[in-house]
């Protein structure tokens, strides 16, 4: 039921929180692990697999189109052959098995079967009951998958509906404001929040020579300056894009309620917190350098 409204910051807040934890899973050797037991090697291919398989088999354009800032070279590379070693059905089995292994090991069994995980789990499905799946294809094909009884497992579950449900709304913003998969990746750097440029070099399929290009297009409207740093109206674009996903997104949390929002928040962050602590993701994923 909605309850009183919800300041769209708090909202993205909550996300944020929520979406920590569910990006360990992509820096999980547990993962890892359960994909090449399937005969899936490659840590792009399991990159790939894992994401789309709730899409089904499909091929390299419909990665390409919902992951959006990877380049399509290096998708069609993997995809769909990686279905010709393992079907998507397979890959969901797997990683939930590595999303079970990897709660376990970063938050330990204690928390995982808490009282205070199954809270957040009822939270955060009360708040995804009102994501939409109209133009959200990757929030759509998670939407029908089956929902997972042990409670850690449905807050993970939660927790990738709204991921995708926010990332399918900023994928139209990116577009909207004019910026590619790699500018829009070029600009998040330059916020100081996003991948090192190594990082995205290594995951998305781009190169030095690509990102310069990038940045000088970017340079051209005036968003970089000749360092690589946001503009006046660099930091405004990127404050408005965010607002914007803000409002494609303000569902889940204002069905929630103010009160359910901040309390997912402080679990959500506690989890958060905890998965950090024990080395959750590379020291170097983040920055401008």
């Amino acid at each position: 039921m909605t309850t009183a409204a919800v300041d769209p910051r708090a909202g993205r807040r909550c996300y944020n929180a929520l979406n920590s934890l569910h990006s360990t899973l992509y820096f999980s050797p547990d993962l890892g692990r359960e994909l090449t037991a399937l005969g899936v090697k490659d840590s792009q291919a399991i990159n790939f697999a894992v994401r789309a398989a709730a899409m089904g088999p499909v091929g390299p354009g419909t990665v390409t189109a919902t992951f959006y800032n990877y380049k399509y070279d290096l998708v069609a590379r993997h995809v769909p052959a990686v279905w010709e070693i393992v079907s998507p059905e397979q890959v969901l089995h797997a990683r939930t098995r590595a999303v079970d292994a990897t709660l376990r090991r970063l938050l330990d069994d204690a928390v995982v079967e808490s009282e205070e995980m199954a809270e957040a789990a009822r939270l955060a499905l009360r708040a995804a009951e009102a994501c939409a799946r109209p133009a959200r294809p990757l929030y759509a094909a998670h939407a029908d998958l089956p929902l997972p009884e042990e409670p850690h497992l449905a807050y993970f579950h939660a927790a990738t509906l709204l991921r995708e449900h926010r990332g399918d709304g900023h994928l139209a913003v990116l577009m909207s404001a004019g910026l590619d998969g790699l500018e829009a990746v070029v600009t998040h750097t330059a916020t100081g929040k996003g991948m090192t440029p190594k990082w995205v070099f290594g995951t998305r399929g781009w190169n030095q020579e690509e990102w310069d290009a990038a940045s000088g297009r970017l340079q051209e409207r005036g968003l970089l300056d000749g360092d690589g740093e946001l503009t006046e109206a660099g930091v405004a674009l990127r404050a408005e894009i965010e607002t914007e996903t803000d409002r494609l997104d303000r569902a889940p949390y204002e069905h929630l309620g103010a009160e359910g929002v901040v309390r997912l928040t402080e679990l959500g962050t506690g989890f958060a917190r905890l998965a950090l602590a024990a080395g959750a993701f590379p020291r170097d994923l983040l920055g401008k350098r």
